[in-house]
């Protein structure tokens, strides 16, 4: 309920509490008593999971989000040994968000307080009250402050997304075309002498491609953009042809293609291909990020 607050699963590191020491000097009566120097506050070192870019990434959060995953899972009967690396994925969300969040502050992203306070209340509202919010608060280890922090952050990283896929446009170059699936190469190039000689592109992809999700259309893909094809090899080769060329055979890990370029140029993104190229702009700029940054991991997968 609340955690579909996050982006992915994140929290933010909580402020190092502070120490101060006190010192009872004691004397005989009618003796000056010494007063000693006043103590310097000492900042106590928060252990941390890891560091981005020198800001650090909280061991307790690192912790409560493995434990917020693990409570999901277990109520939903998984098992968590077949999860395989999901504290190693944790973390990389970690710094993930640590890395948006930096962009965001970099790109002049900002959170106003009353943004975050109509979604503090947007959270309460879902939770079924003040009351009900502090239960799930208490529940998972997070303080009044500790959630709004994590929620500020989160806030600013979905601002950081938002301003990456705004660049994405709603009618990018796209391509129309048609592929044949089959499971070996000469029976593909076969087909694909028939189809050159005059017989009915459409007609031999639904008596012969293995691939049932485009067969009834006569393996019709539809429209497409780059980077949203399960076979990238099909997407190339449908995007160097002309409208109306037939592609050579095209090998993938699915087997043997024959493509056909209907029509390309700009066109409206489907709703499925439109997220799919707004995850890649995300996952690229997050690429670029982390090749550049200076990460440190403190804690052993």
């Amino acid at each position: 309920m609340i955690a579909r607050f996050r982006w992915r699963h994140w929290t933010h590191a909580g402020l190092a509490l502070l120490i101060s020491a006190c010192t009872a000097t004691f004397a005989p009566a009618g003796t000056p008593t010494a007063t000693p120097p006043p103590a310097t506050p000492t900042a106590t070192p928060v252990p941390l999971a890891a560091r981005v870019n020198g800001e650090g990434i909280a061991l307790a959060d690192y912790l409560s989000e493995i434990g917020l995953f693990e409570r999901a899972h277990s109520a939903l009967g998984t098992d968590l040994a077949t999860l395989a690396d999901y504290q190693v994925q944790i973390l990389q969300s970690l710094m993930d968000q640590v890395l948006l969040t930096q962009g965001a502050r970099a790109s002049g992203l900002i959170v106003t307080e009353g943004e975050l306070q109509a979604r503090m209340e947007e959270l309460a509202a879902d939770a079924g009250g003040v009351e009900a919010l502090g239960a799930w608060l208490a529940e998972n280890d997070y303080s009044a402050e500790s959630f709004q922090a994590a929620v500020a952050e989160e806030m600013q990283a979905q601002a950081m997304v938002e301003h990456i896929t705004s660049e994405v446009g709603e009618s990018p170059e796209q391509v129309h075309a048609r592929h044949l699936l089959v499971s070996r190469r000469d029976q593909a190039e076969s087909l694909r002498q028939q189809i050159l000689a005059g017989e009915e592109f459409a007609l031999l992809a639904r008596q012969f491609t293995l691939d049932l999700t485009t067969r009834p259309a006569g393996g019709d893909l539809g429209w497409f953009p780059r980077g949203v094809l399960l076979a990238p090899e099909v997407e190339e080769a449908a995007f160097a042809l002309a409208p109306g060329e037939i592609s050579p055979v095209v090998q993938s890990s699915l087997g043997f293609h024959i493509v056909e370029t209907i029509e390309r140029g700009e066109h409206a993104l489907s709703p499925s291909a439109g997220v799919r190229l707004r995850e890649l702009a995300v996952e690229e700029w997050l690429s670029a990020q982390r090749e550049s940054a200076v990460i440190e991991i403190l804690v052993a997968p």
